[in-house]
């Protein structure tokens, strides 16, 4: 069966409806008697318990690290960033689950967004600019904070997106009105939207570091992270390129108590660049993989969702 449009209203059947509303609510009601600090402290206590409790879980994460860090995993480092792991998963799906039932005030005060010049100069410019994301940090949290910092943006996620999820961001575009502008595309969808977008000078964003192919369409190249060869994904790259746009990368930092740090890192490719296309995605790629592995060092707990 094919996957519903990214846009479409979502009908969830009214048992889930109830549990999710019964979930918020309960969320909601620990922040106000506790504060955020003491909401965020509960998602520590449950992370920690579903770190106790999770076997299956806990040893993917372990699968993923030795994958990862090979000869410099050992066990106690292994534990230490599986359970930070756990503790910070659990946090930011609190902080997202209620996101739209906290003052647009409080939510501003705990986005920090570095190296910010970067995105609005490309904007500034008129191309547009295509931000490559990759698989750690919570971009769903980003993308919703982007959103209410006035950022019209294009995301291009998995069309096997969580019903729960896309229930949530639906009540997000009901208290804020800018997240209704986001505008969301799937993988395997057509490529005319992405180039409208660049041609609209807006800002597209999505992952490219998937080792996997989504359809016959999908174009890949071949980078070395971590010591090894893997295939990242070429085709928002290629279309940032042919519509003259800057390409930055981006990462999600998950900080204590709810705050969270954008990270702009300088251009990747400046806007209107014509250099030969075959030539600078293969050298974009290499970088942009240099920058995910970098990252992943820093903060191995940043893991997405296993």
């Amino acid at each position: 069966m094919p996957a519903p449009a990214p846009d479409q209203p979502l009908k969830l059947p009214a048992l889930l409806r109830l549990r999710i509303a019964l979930y918020r609510g309960l969320l909601v009601l620990w922040a106000r008697c506790f504060s955020l600090t003491g909401l965020y402290r509960l998602g520590q206590v449950f992370g920690t318990l579903e770190y106790l409790c999770d076997y299956n879980r806990r040893r993917r994460v372990h699968a993923k690290l030795r994958e990862l860090f090979k000869e410099e995993y050992t066990p106690a480092w292994g534990r230490k960033v599986a359970w930070r792991y756990f503790m910070r998963i659990r946090c930011d799906k609190y902080y997202y689950t209620i996101m739209d039932r906290i003052p647009r005030e409080k939510v501003l005060k705990r986005i920090r967004m570095i190296n910010r010049h970067f995105i609005d100069d490309a904007l500034s410019e008129g191309n547009g600019v295509y931000v490559a994301l990759c698989h750690y940090g919570s971009h769903h949290v980003a993308g919703l904070m982007m959103g209410l910092m006035g950022y019209e943006l294009t995301g291009v996620r998995d069309a096997k997106e969580s019903p729960v999820r896309r229930y949530i961001q639906q009540k997000y575009k009901e208290t804020f009105p800018e997240i209704g502008r986001i505008r969301v595309m799937h993988a395997n969808s057509f490529p005319r939207e992405l180039y409208r977008r660049f041609q609209e000078n807006g800002m597209v964003c999505s992952l490219l570091d998937a080792d996997r192919r989504r359809g016959e369409t999908t174009r890949t190249y071949p980078v070395t992270i971590f010591g090894e060869q893997r295939n990242f994904l070429t085709g928002p790259l290629q279309i940032a390129l042919r519509c003259g746009a800057r390409v930055v990368q981006g990462f999600v930092v998950s900080r204590p108590k709810f705050y969270y740090q954008l990270v702009v890192a300088p251009p990747l490719v400046e806007a209107g660049h014509r250099g030969d296309e075959s030539e600078t995605v293969a050298a974009v790629l290499q970088q942009y993989a240099h920058g995910v592995e970098r990252f992943a060092r820093e903060r191995p707990d940043h893991l997405m969702n296993i």
